[in-house]
């Protein structure tokens, strides 16, 4: 173990989603998902972490890991309740909240889409009627004249790639459809959307005279996918194409590569990026399955290595690989927007942050531009699919007293923010015989 640092440029920050810690809120497509398909108790996912009460609170939070940005996420069915009315308290809401941050010294990063849809959204037929991407459009145009005087920094997805295969390929998350067809389509209407978004943010911001430089991304679920055999090793590439490359190079350049396609439509190719958001998390590894019901492949997990509560790979190596692979390909500037594990006794956290850190600070030695680390996340929350034992904060998060508590984890997250650095004394203190 040894001790590195990162330039004073460099920025450490947390991430979170609006759905998965507001609260207070039914009108979004995950809370009749939980409801109906009785994923843990509806309560959990109806009142999270009730952030939306207690915004003031958690912000200083924040100021106690001394974070320098802070990525977050804004409730579209909050936002626009019904079609083309916009709730004016909400927008206020999260303005009063963005101008928490400024105040406190922490710059947002600000997503438009975290995986949840309005309610009317998805009865109107979601992503799979290309008149919807319009809707949407509107949407964000409200939020970033509405906002864009706070906030410079935009993600308009989050893994994309993770919504479309999810909620249309394996149908695990919602609508829960199951259709390759349907999956081709919304992820082409996503590509589609981003690249018009991507072009109007600018104008906005241009047209208001915003102050600040103006950065659009899209954050994309990365995983190392390795394969031990030629024939897994092939396997394991064409799964990274379709789950990696496929979103990516479209949202990136406009090209849409095979097999997606837009029928009427035209795309022009050229930049649409100014950086990418890295999620990294985990490492699998890929084998050939002759079962069509698997898409004819399936995903191992490495005996030699140690795992999370997910029984995820603690693959710290993963994060270099990704960002030197995609930093060759795209030549972006990186943000790992998301990168934490869940442990609910706080044991492996604190090795995962500095290792995966340390990584960064390898890659980065080696001149690949990565600006920005945002650990997911700032507290445990509501998590999707899983029931409420998987904890991913560096705060613990009581869900029937709402108390927050700070991890060990969070101290040493709060002196690697101030510092900018992982140092012997930090060793010393949180490592103890690994000097």
């Amino acid at each position: 173990m040894d001790p590195f640092q990162f330039k004073k440029e460099f920025m450490l920050g947390v991430s979170t989603s609006s759905t998965q810690i507001e609260g207070a809120n039914k009108n979004n497509s995950w809370y009749g998902w939980c409801t109906e398909k009785d994923i843990s108790e509806s309560k959990i996912c109806s009142h999270a972490c009730d952030h939306w009460n207690r915004v003031r609170e958690d912000t200083e939070l924040l100021k106690d890991l001394h974070v320098q940005t802070y990525r977050m996420s804004l409730d579209w069915s909050r936002i626009e309740p019904s079609p083309g009315e916009y709730s004016i308290d909400s927008i206020q809401h999260y303005r009063e909240e963005i101008q928490l941050l400024l105040e406190g010294g922490i710059k947002p990063l600000v997503t438009l889409h975290h995986f949840a849809d309005p309610v009317w959204f998805l009865k109107s037929g979601g992503w799979e009627d290309s008149r919807n991407s319009a809707r949407f459009i509107d949407y964000a145009v409200f939020v970033v004249e509405e906002l864009g005087d706070l906030v410079s920094d935009w993600i308009i997805f989050n893994e994309p790639n993770v919504y479309a295969i999810f909620g249309y390929l394996f149908g695990i998350f919602p609508p829960g459809i199951k259709s390759i067809e349907k999956t081709l389509q919304v992820a082409a209407q996503l590509i589609q959307t981003h690249i018009k978004l991507y072009e109007l943010i600018y104008e906005i911001r241009k047209e208001c005279q915003f102050k600040g430089e103006t950065m659009v991304g899209t954050a994309i679920h990365f995983r190392i996918f390795d394969g031990l055999t030629l024939v897994g090793k092939k396997t394991a590439s064409f799964v990274e194409y379709i789950f990696h490359d496929v979103i990516a190079d479209g949202m990136s350049s406009g090209r849409l590569r095979p097999p997606l396609t837009i029928k009427n439509m035209k795309i022009k190719k050229g930049r649409y990026l100014d950086f990418l958001g890295v999620n990294y998390y985990t490492r699998n590894i890929v084998e050939f399955a002759l079962d069509p019901s698997l898409y004819f492949h399936k995903l191992i997990h490495d005996t030699t290595l140690d795992k999370s509560d997910l029984g995820w790979d603690i693959y710290p190596e993963g994060i270099y690989r990704i960002c030197k692979k995609y930093y060759r390909k795209y030549k972006l500037p990186l943000f790992i927007t998301e990168n934490g594990i869940s442990d609910r006794f706080d044991n492996r956290r604190p090795l995962y942050i500095v290792d995966h850190l340390a990584y960064i600070a390898k890659a980065a030695r080696e001149g690949i531009p990565i600006e920005r680390y945002y650990h997911w996340t700032l507290m445990d929350n509501y998590e999707w699919n899983e029931d409420e034992s998987i904890k991913f904060g560096l705060y613990h998060w009581d869900l029937e007293s709402q108390e927050r508590s700070a991890r060990k984890s969070a101290e040493l997250y709060s002196q690697l923010c101030r510092k900018k650095a992982f140092t012997e004394e930090m060793i010393a203190e949180f490592f103890p015989g690994k000097t």
